[in-house]
């Protein structure tokens, strides 16, 4: 028979921490020999996935992190981040702001891609071919979510994203290796091809592309793409706020004063 205080320490049940005066263990390793000896994207996914990466895959999680930091204040999340800090908020809630905004379209493609590789492989899985089941899933995605397939073609590099091409490089040594299987390289690059069809110009992978490969040869659930993308932009978020806080202003609004938007309501009545 349960009692007061077994409804209490259940209340909330983790298998992340065990934290008691004097001992913190994280997935039952002491801090105190995590400290110094393991890296920052290792004990991401010790956290997030209940084990230590290898070194390779640590590397791999690393390069991820390392590629989606920030992509300028054109990105709506990192200009958010700046304005906020100029509407006099502390770093923490310009960043919280920020992180915020990071949704389904801008944030959320790595996830989407994710979503669809690993639905390209369940099709192998039951027997189709790479090319069959590539094509097939893509039309069903399309179907359900419009014609943009998330994690190709870039709004700004027309020509290619240049964190991709390196990212892959990456993937395919790992491949080479032995350290990962290198199948779900094979699946983005089936993407790549089979959307490239037909176009006057390819249609090359992008970093959400490239980084939902990662995460798929890690294990990774979809969701968790997301929340990973989050953490490694968040960086980026930090950054631009702490620099915007040394450049000051006030109240910065999207465009500079002495350019106004477009009014489309009624004119004023003679």
């Amino acid at each position: 028979m349960s009692t007061d205080a077994d409804e209490v320490r259940d209340w909330w049940r983790s298998s992340i921490i065990e934290m008691e005066p004097g001992v913190i263990r994280f997935r039952g390793l002491p801090i105190e020999e995590l400290i110094g000896t393991v890296s920052f994207p290792a004990m991401i996914w010790l956290m997030v996935a209940g084990r230590l990466p290898n070194a390779d895959e640590a590397a791999l999680l690393e390069a991820a992190l390392v590629a989606a930091v920030d992509h300028g204040p054109q990105a709506p999340s990192i200009a958010a981040a700046r304005m906020a800090v100029t509407c006099g908020l502390p770093l923490n809630n310009a960043m919280a702001t920020a992180v915020n905004m990071l949704g389904d379209v801008h944030g959320g493609a790595g996830q989407q891609a994710l979503e669809l590789y690993y639905d390209i492989d369940a099709r192998m899985a039951q027997g189709a071919g790479l090319t069959a089941a590539t094509a097939d899933a893509i039309a069903d995605w399309q179907a359900r979510n419009g014609k943009f397939v998330p994690g190709f073609g870039h709004r700004f590099h027309k020509d290619g994203d240049p964190r991709a091409p390196r990212l892959m490089a990456l993937v395919r040594d790992m491949a080479a290796k032995g350290s990962i299987t290198g199948r779900f390289a094979d699946i983005g690059h089936a993407v790549e091809q089979y959307l490239g069809q037909g176009r006057p110009r390819p249609l090359p992978m992008n970093i959400d592309g490239a980084t939902a490969v990662i995460f798929a040869e890690l294990g990774c659930a979809p969701p968790l793409a997301r929340g990973l993308f989050c953490l490694s932009r968040s960086v980026g978020i930090l950054a631009h706020a702490w620099e915007q806080t040394q450049q000051g202003g006030r109240n910065k609004g999207p465009i500079p004063p002495r350019f106004l938007y477009s009014y489309v309501g009624p004119k004023p009545t003679p």
